[in-house]
């Protein structure tokens, strides 16, 4: 809009908008199509006595710092600041125009004015370049315009291109001689970028090198890496002048040469001193250490005495007197050990020295020991006709003698007892017991150095069923049918009793035992079995007897041994 023909326009956007209410407050932006905005018409020419232009105070002045905010395929967006002077008359708003290269008529992007300071221009074709302009309006008129200094270039969106390189790419990538080499590098960047790779700032050898890139990656492929494929490769990823680099160290090792010259330096006891030189080739990588192992002639076998030994001189200590030695050092790198070692030439001889040996005196400890009984018996309660054990723990050296005893009385040799002597642990069984079993148990232990013993009670209660008040009696004929000992009453079955006679054979018996014995069975203990005789011989013809009266024991005289008779608790039917 120039000329008479803005003053025209000034005048006319006056006249509209003189009836309209008062103007509001500035709205920060607002969004016209390019496509919506309104053609220029022709303007008839303004008639010669037409109003002068208003003064220079009535209308605004330019607005301030028309910049560009942002630029896509397919929009603008522009803002401004307020003129320093709205004119006397009050601003009524902006009016955005724009003009396409090659023009001449500038168009206005908005038909009314807008209380904004900052507009967007959408429905732009890709390749325009736009010239814009925008004037402050009031009613007096439209202020000079603030004029873009360079046109705007519609054209395609430019995303930066940007390289991600994978973290195990990130550190030294190591492969050996003959392995593959894969470096994939991802990138972004549209539209899609040019990328680049090259070898220690070099252009990559075509024969050996393949690489492929896509619209998001770049592939660098080796197929059978060499020392010599070894140093950086830098990827370069470029977008209409704008660029992305990322750099990738690559390092091809192999297994190092052997050590240099080996050298026995000194031998003297059981040690042998060696130096070695560094191999030549250490694998195009820092070696890890040497691997030093010695061989003994006789077996000729190598074993590992050092390892990952970063020195080059060591000493090997432990070895065996009266052999030759042989050594070898191996390098070694994150290969491994290298395919062959460095030999010593010569042994190492380890003499014998003149051993003479000094034996100590060996004092003979005494463990000679008393008897001493550390688990005395207990007292003990039993049931007739059940097994029951006593025991005790004894310690003496020389090992004791153990004898059992029933009220002073020597068990030795009784079949009814059993004893066991085990580690010191003394064991005395008592089979089948009944109450004429109770008593006072002694355990008599005896050695060189002295004797203890230890005694308890043992209580043997009849079981339920056994006739109570029941007696036994020797009658006085057949005197040479009884032996001697004691005689018991015990509970058998149900109501059967049966007399055992135990004891120590007399002098001059032609059986030459220390102990007789004998049962008498006495028959079901009924009431009809009363005074019944029980003849039993027995196997010691002597004269003197024991007989088991009530709960006590008496002597009988020898006129009264003979058979037994069972009684009813009474007297004896003899007496």
């Amino acid at each position: 809009m120039t000329g008479k023909a803005a003053a025209e326009a000034g005048a006319c956007r006056a006249e509209d908008t003189a009836s309209e209410p008062t103007e509001g407050p500035t709205q920060p932006s607002e969004e016209v199509a390019a496509s919506e905005a309104p053609v220029a018409a022709p303007r008839a020419p303004a008639p010669t006595g037409a109003e002068p232009a208003p003064p220079s105070e009535d209308v605004p002045s330019a607005p301030l710092g028309l910049t560009v905010e942002d630029v896509s395929d397919r929009a603008v967006t522009v803002s401004w600041e307020p003129p320093e002077r709205l004119g006397r008359r009050g601003l009524q708003g902006y009016v955005l125009e724009l003009r396409r290269e090659g023009a001449s008529e500038w168009v206005p992007v908005n038909p009314r004015p807008a209380m904004v300071t900052q507009q967007t221009v959408r429905n732009l074709a890709l390749g325009d370049k736009l010239f814009l302009r925008v004037a402050a309006v009031s009613l007096a008129g439209a202020g000079p315009p603030a004029v873009l200094a360079q046109p705007v270039h519609i054209q395609e969106a430019v995303e930066a291109p940007r390289i991600r390189v994978p973290s195990h790419l990130r550190q030294t990538y190591i492969r050996q001689v003959g392995e593959q080499v894969n470096l994939q590098l991802p990138f972004q960047g549209s539209p899609k970028p040019q990328a680049s790779w090259t070898h220690n700032g070099h252009a990559l050898d075509g024969q050996r090198v393949s690489v492929r890139s896509g619209d998001q990656d770049s592939i660098l492929f080796i197929r059978s890496a060499q020392r010599s494929d070894s140093g950086r490769y830098e990827l370069t990823v470029s977008l209409k002048g704008l660029e992305a680099k990322a750099a990738v160290d690559v390092l091809v090792i192999e297994k190092p040469g052997p050590p240099g010259s080996i050298r026995l330096l000194d031998v003297w006891g059981c040690n042998a001193a060696l130096e070695w030189v560094p191999p030549q080739d250490t694998g195009n990588t820092e070696l890890l250490g040497y691997t030093v192992q010695k061989a003994d002639r006789r077996t000729g076998q190598w074993f590992t005495v050092l390892e990952r030994y970063r020195p080059t001189t060591c000493t090997v200590s432990d070895l065996v007197v009266g052999n030759a030695y042989s050594f070898r050092i191996f390098s070694e790198n994150l290969c491994g050990l290298s395919a062959s070692a460095a030999v010593t030439k010569e042994l190492a001889h380890i003499p014998k020295a003149g051993i003479i040996a000094k034996p100590q005196g060996f004092v003979k400890r005494d463990f000679s020991e008393a008897p001493l009984f550390t688990q005395p018996l207990a007292d003990r309660t039993s049931t007739a006709g059940y097994s029951t054990q006593l025991s005790c723990c004894v310690r003496a050296s020389p090992k004791p003698k153990i004898i059992w005893m029933k009220n002073q009385v020597d068990l030795q040799g009784d079949p009814k007892y059993r004893t066991l002597s085990e580690q010191g642990v003394c064991t005395l069984e008592v089979r089948k017991p009944s109450p004429f079993d109770s008593g006072v148990y002694t355990c008599k232990a005896i050695n060189a150095l002295g004797e203890a013993s230890v005694d308890c009670r043992l209580e043997v209660k009849g079981r339920q069923g056994a006739p109570d008040g029941w007696r036994v009696f020797i009658r006085p004929e057949a005197a040479d049918m009884v032996s001697p000992g004691r005689l018991q009453a015990l509970p058998r079955g149900l109501g059967e009793l049966v007399a055992q006679v135990t004891g120590s054979c007399p002098p001059g018996c032609h059986l030459m035992a220390h102990t007789c014995h004998c049962t008498l069975a006495l028959g079901p203990a009924l009431p009809e079995s009363k005074g019944k005789d029980f003849n039993t011989p027995f196997c010691c013809p002597q004269v003197q007897s024991w007989a088991l009266w009530g709960n006590e024991s008496r002597s009988l005289a020898p006129s009264m041994a003979g058979h037994w008779v069972l009684g009813d608790g009474g007297e004896s039917p003899e007496s």
